[in-house]
């Protein structure tokens, strides 16, 4: 089985890796990428095109993992040259979904969504796909992916997890702002230790997490935020979930940036306030 990545960020590395203990072939192109790409993808040991066409032509699955703003162009770029089953999974909204896989002229397609953290459950991460094709995609549980299948049609595997994000970078966006405030009045383990009594004992060690992540990746869950509004506004008027694509813009832009992930809250805290 071959399988290629286009995008090898944190998703695309630590399934790669996963998938190569397990058995597959794993390729990537890191044409016109930036240094920490390319860092990532010599760390893996991944095999590498000189191409994105080589690469499309020669996968037998070819998983779109990019920022979401990118998943339309990479589409657009390898659509004619995919041979075999191309899986968007960006987190972007069932209209760009549908968008995007409507680029890739053989029709073998697969929206497909990850669900939790790549970082923390490595290969076994849930994954959601829908589909004529997510059927065919699951056979990747034979090298080590956890995938379950949620319908049959694109759309219906990012509508879930976009749902699911409106929640949980809701929830992220208010707990930074929360702890943050804490933190520069002193008393941010104090107020911590206080939600944990309603919340549960784990509560400390997975907002830690959350803030980290939070600004991390703010960007990244900016533009999905982004895809949120698009989606939920074809309905209503999505406040909360605007009010979260400005939170993680605005932190965006005010976190002075890092290569590499935070440590502790404190570090992401500290890089914030001496902007």
């Amino acid at each position: 089985m071959k399988v290629g990545f286009i995008g090898f960020g944190e998703v695309a590395s630590t399934l790669s890796q996963g998938l190569m203990e397990n058995g597959a072939d794993v390729y990537t192109c890191i044409l016109g990428r930036g240094t920490r790409t390319k860092e990532m993808a010599k760390k893996t040991k991944v095999k590498l095109y000189n191409s994105y066409r080589m690469l499309a032509e020669r996968s037998d699955i070819l998983i779109s993992s990019v920022v979401p703003s990118n998943a339309i162009d990479v589409a657009e770029m390898v659509g004619k040259y995919s041979k075999g089953i191309y899986v968007d999974m960006n987190n972007v909204s069932p209209k760009t979904v549908r968008k995007t896989l409507g680029m890739i002229k053989n029709g073998k397609t697969v929206d497909a969504a990850i669900i939790g953290s790549v970082l923390k459950n490595g290969i076994n991460v849930k994954v959601i796909a829908s589909g004529a094709f997510a059927e065919a995609f699951a056979e990747l549980e034979d090298y080590g992916m956890n995938i379950t299948v949620v319908g049959d049609e694109n759309g219906q595997a990012s509508g879930i997890k976009l749902l699911r994000s409106a929640y949980t970078k809701g929830v992220s966006a208010l707990l930074f702002e929360s702890i943050y405030h804490a933190y520069k009045m002193g008393i941010d383990k104090e107020v911590l230790n206080y939600i944990s009594e309603t919340e549960g004992q784990d509560f400390t060690d997975s907002s830690i997490s959350r803030i980290i992540s939070a600004a991390f990746h703010a960007e990244r869950r900016s533009e999905e935020m982004i895809e949120v509004v698009e989606m939920l506004s074809e309905k209503q008027n999505p406040i909360m979930s605007k009010a979260t694509a400005e939170f993680f813009r605005n932190l965006s832009k005010n976190i002075k940036r890092h290569e590499n992930r935070p440590d502790n809250y404190i570090e992401v805290f500290n890089l914030l306030s001496e902007d």
